[in-house]
Parts: C-alpha cells; structure tokens; sequence
C-alpha cells in the first residue's frame, strides 16, 4: 500500500528544483559571502538572488529580508528584539507555540501580556483588539494563517487601526506565505515570519521581513551578519533553496490555492461516507485552501491515528509541533469547540504534489478504518449540531 502524506502544514516535502538550486553550493560553490574573492563573491551574489526573490514574494524591499535559522527564531527575535519590562504585548488565544511561549516568558521579566480572544471560527475581532491596546502597548502579534485549522486572521485591518499609533505590529505567516497572497504593503505589518520547510524548502531555513531592522536587538554577537541580527556564516544552500522556493510559488499562486481548494471541496463532500457526524473547524471563516481540520464525533484522534499508520496514511491530531496530549488542543480549546468532536479531530493538509486520487485513496482507506479499526468512544451531545 502506498503511503499517502496530508500533513503539509507540519512540513512540506523539498521539491526538486529547490533540491538542485541548493546542490552547487554543497560543492562547487562552497565559498564563504563575506571572502572577497571569487568563490566568496560567488556565494553572495546566490545571498542575494535569494533576498531579492524572497522579497518579491512578499512586496518588500531586499535590505527587508533577514535570514534565519527557522520561523521559531525569527518570532523570538522580534518579541524578544524589542519589548522591555513595563512595555505590553498583545497576542492571539491560537498563537503557535514559537511566539506565546516566549511571550509567557517575557511576562515573568516585567512584560504585561494580554490575550485577545477568538470567535469559534478561531478569528480575532479586530474591535476587540483595539479594545485591548492602552498607553503601554508596545507590540501587537496576531499570526497571519493558523497552522491547526487554518483560519486567516484580520491582519490587515488590525495594522490600518493602528496607524495612527506609535504601535508595532507582527505577524507570524510561517503558514500562509507560499500558499496564499501575501502583501506585506497591503498587510500594512512591520514585521512579517517565513519559515522554508512550509514552502518547499527544508528544514533549518527561515526569514524575517522587518520594514525598520534598526529597532530590533540581536540575541546572539558575533560577525554582524544580517545587520547583526543573525551572526554567524550563512547557511548558502538553504539561503539558495529558499530563494528557489519563493520563485517557485509566485507564478501560479492563486491558481494552486484554487486547486487545493477543489481538493477539499471533493474531500469534505465525500466525508459523510466515512462518518455522518463529522465537523469541519473554522468552517465559516476564510482558511487556507489546503488545511482541512476535521472532528469526528464521538472518536478519539489517538484511535484515527492509529488506524491511519496501519493505512498507511500520514496526517496530525492538532498541530505536530506540540502533539501526543490527551486532551483537546489549546487551540479547539480557545475556539469553544464541543469536546465531542475535539477530542476526535484530526487536521488533513495538502500540497502542490497532492492529487485528485490522492484525495480518493484517502478517502477509501478512511471508510475502510472506520469500518474495520474503530469503535465510538462517546454518544452524540443531547442538543448537539
């Protein structure tokens, strides 16, 4: 049996052609950008092919794009590159981990932390928000896409309301840039994550748009590479693949989103043949076109699971960075979602290799595993959905 992987949003496979941008620079390339020789001068002139393409993905500038090690890195240096004790920081309920956990951290060093709400869409009011700013606030950081459920926050117009305030404002897309239009003019964000293993790129590469670098604070010294915000020799062939995956993605991006799109559509109509009490997360707010967060009443997602592996089908029960708890996700959780189906949800995503027998296969090995493998766990709610 073919193994199957709908698990995108955990990470991406590296597509070829990012595979062979990179190869030179293992060898023939090797050079070291800050040499002024020939070899050296090799390896920057690749730097900035990357930086140059990365920023046309996003409508910035070039001198905009610092690389970094991973998305985690890139959060951690704007939240802890700019806010200090007696400043307030304001975040989302469904932040991922890379930005509400250094976020709790700053609190115990003097930072007041506040939390906006979510509807049960997981969408922040962006009213609300503003309701929350005061003379303190320092930093506003609400994530552009969710990596569980996918739902694509109010970004915009949080920073329009903001304009006229001395108030910065982040937004961690590590999960929307490469999958959907990301502007960061039209976002109106000062600072914007990028993370290369959710594009196509591999692991251990990341970015970080900063419209003003001089504010920030580097977390390590060393050589003053990236403005002295990440030292340290750069990595050339991520930096390189990286930049290939932004040249990929920006000729057909919203074709592809519409794609997914379809793919989900054919997915969540054919859903009820697998199991009639099924409830799609964030159905009523704009998602990602790859992201299908599913709870299934009644079922435990550690059982689905399980059965999936024995299928040979790869997916999450929540988000994979912080997987394997028994209990609902913090972020179901903050959305208010009935236990009945949180505690049975398992997030579907897809990619640019997904097809449309793909979605078939998946969906024939789903009924065979409810058939086959799986036993209800708890009745329908009285009064449910």
């Amino acid at each position: 049996m073919k193994p199957l992987y709908f698990d995108y949003n955990a990470t991406t496979p590296v597509h070829e052609s990012v595979v062979l941008a990179m190869l030179p620079y293992f060898t023939d390339k090797f050079g070291n950008p800050g040499c002024a020789h020939l070899h050296g001068l090799e390896a920057r002139k690749a730097v900035d092919m990357a930086r140059s393409r990365l920023a046309g993905l996003i409508n910035a500038q070039p001198e905009q794009i610092l690389f970094t090690s991973c998305a985690t890195e890139s959060n951690n240096l704007v939240l802890q590159g700019i806010l200090k004790p007696g400043d307030e920081l304001i975040i989302s309920a469904v932040e991922h981990p890379s930005v509400s956990q250094p976020a709790r951290e700053l609190e115990l060093n003097g930072i007041r932390l506040i939390t906006a709400p979510v509807d049960g869409n997981g969408l922040v009011d962006p009213h609300k928000v503003m309701s929350l700013v005061s003379s303190r606030t320092r930093l506003i950081s609400i994530m552009l896409a969710n990596n569980e459920v996918g739902t694509i926050q109010p970004v915009a117009q949080i920073a329009s309301a903001l304009k006229t305030r001395d108030i910065l404002i982040h937004t961690d897309a590590a999960q929307a840039v490469g999958k959907i239009e990301v502007d960061v003019l039209k976002l109106g964000v000062d600072f914007l994550t990028i993370a290369g293993h959710k594009m196509y790129a591999p692991k251990g590469i990341g970015a970080l748009f900063a419209a003003r670098t001089h504010i920030l604070k580097p977390m390590l010294s060393g050589g003053g590479q990236e403005k002295g915000l990440k030292p340290g020799t750069e990595n050339i062939p991520y930096i390189a693949g990286l930049g290939r995956a932004a040249d990929l993605a920006a000729p057909d991006l919203e074709q592809e989103a519409k794609r997914q799109d379809n793919l989900g559509q054919k997915f969540m109509s054919s859903l009820p043949r697998v199991c009639p009490d099924t409830l799609l997360h964030a159905a009523g707010a704009p998602r990602l076109p790859g992201t299908m967060s599913v709870g299934f009443g009644g079922y435990r997602a550690g059982d689905i699971l399980s059965g999936m592996v024995a299928c040979g089908l790869s997916a999450s029960a929540g988000a994979a960075c912080h997987g394997g708890s028994p209990k609902m996700s913090g972020v179901l959780e903050a959305m208010g979602v009935d236990p009945h189906y949180g505690m049975g949800t398992i997030r579907f995503s897809w990619g640019r290799m997904t097809t449309l027998n793909d979605i078939d296969q998946l969906l024939t090995r789903l009924r065979y595993i409810f058939k086959h493998f799986l036993k209800k766990t708890t009745p329908k709610p009285h009064g449910s959905a």
